[in-house]
């Protein structure tokens, strides 16, 4: 049997940055996900996707991402069941529960923060007759190198962020790189959609909307793709790559069977105070949480993770308060009583 302070479901990077918050307040962390490696799917999917959303970076890889914040956790010596996906959870007398993973693992907590992302996943495909044949031969639904597309000609297909991101990457690095849509507006953020635009007049990006992909050709390989346009009708153009970017299906998996309030495929929790679901001592943080305004970004998973682990501390140590402190005085002290001196982070210190 596995004992911590708070057991956290899914090691993405929401998932992650709570076991720091929960470290500043002395609490002990341990985290299972069915992924064989931390970072979820900034790690897995899209470790070389560039982020520019999270506060102090212009610019980061996913994959760097990941790496930082490990490094910020070390001192906090977080325990992981990697490679198995959490099925069962049972609350003891005493108030804690006991999590099982599918391969068998207990683990025991008095806390439970489910950070478990979009949950299990599969990409939305293509309607298209024989996308299967062409799958791993030219068609791909994640980039994980965009090495891989070097000198290429590569056909994108989606209208949200991903789609756009990856098209303005990709501009550098493919010969050709045709982006093409359904609409003429996109869903994705406005920044990115001018630099499309601009790309588009340097004749970096050919920008394709009112049209989509419906057919597919090459003998092994994929080696054209048929581009069916509203006003223009069909036309062909060669390609080497086409990856449709139509965003992941998700699935909460066995812990939609929990006991837990579900809206729309996620939990819903109480956003007003500390992100509880209506389970006392269940919390649910980042993608996987819902409420109203709710905004599925990184940044929004870590404030939701430092304001669940103040409600967690209660709970575990109910007797006690702690005063704001900071780190530019007192540093980060990890469980081993090294400190590490660091700016402008805060620091709860517990009385």
């Amino acid at each position: 049997m596995i004992k911590t302070d708070i057991l956290i479901i899914g090691a993405g990077p929401t998932g992650l940055f709570t076991v720091f918050e929960a470290g500043l307040l002395k609490l002990k962390c341990h985290l299972i996900d069915a992924l064989p490696q931390p970072g979820g799917q900034c790690a897995e999917i899209y470790p070389k996707k560039p982020i520019y959303d999270i506060p102090g970076f212009p610019e980061v890889l996913a994959g760097d991402l990941v790496k930082n914040l490990l490094e910020q956790i070390r001192p906090f010596e977080p325990g992981y069941t990697l490679g198995e996906r959490a099925e069962t959870i049972e609350k003891q007398e005493d108030g804690s529960f006991i999590v099982t993973t599918n391969k068998g693992t207990q683990h025991q907590a008095p806390v439970v923060a489910i950070a478990g992302g979009l949950g299990s996943f599969e990409p939305r495909k293509p309607l298209i007759d024989n996308i299967a044949k062409y799958e791993d031969n030219g068609v791909s639904y994640i980039i994980k190198d965009p090495e891989v597309y070097r000198n290429k000609k590569v056909v994108i297909a989606g209208g949200g962020d991903s789609a756009l991101d990856w098209s303005i990457y990709l501009a550098d690095i493919a010969s050709e790189v045709y982006l093409v849509h359904r609409r003429n507006e996109f869903r994705g953020a406005l920044d990115s959609v001018e630099k499309v635009a601009e790309l588009s007049k340097r004749g970096k990006i050919e920008l394709i909307t009112e049209a989509e992909v419906t057919g597919l050709f090459g003998e092994h390989q994929l080696e054209a793709v048929t581009v069916k346009h509203l006003k223009d009708g069909e036309s062909h153009i060669q390609a080497d790559h086409f990856i449709p970017l139509f965003g992941l299906s998700p699935k909460l998996g066995p812990i939609g069977d929990w006991g837990l309030e579900i809206e729309k495929n996620a939990i819903k929790v109480n956003n007003a105070y500390d992100y509880a679901t209506n389970i006392p001592g269940i919390y649910a943080i980042g993608d996987v949480n819902t409420y109203p305004g709710k905004l599925k970004l990184i940044l929004s998973g870590f404030h939701e993770a430092a304001i669940m682990c103040q409600s967690a501390y209660q709970v575990i140590h109910p007797d006690k308060r702690y005063v704001m402190k900071y780190t530019t005085v007192g540093g980060v002290q990890g469980f081993d009583g090294t400190k590490k001196e660091a700016k402008k982070e805060v620091v709860k210190s517990i009385v």
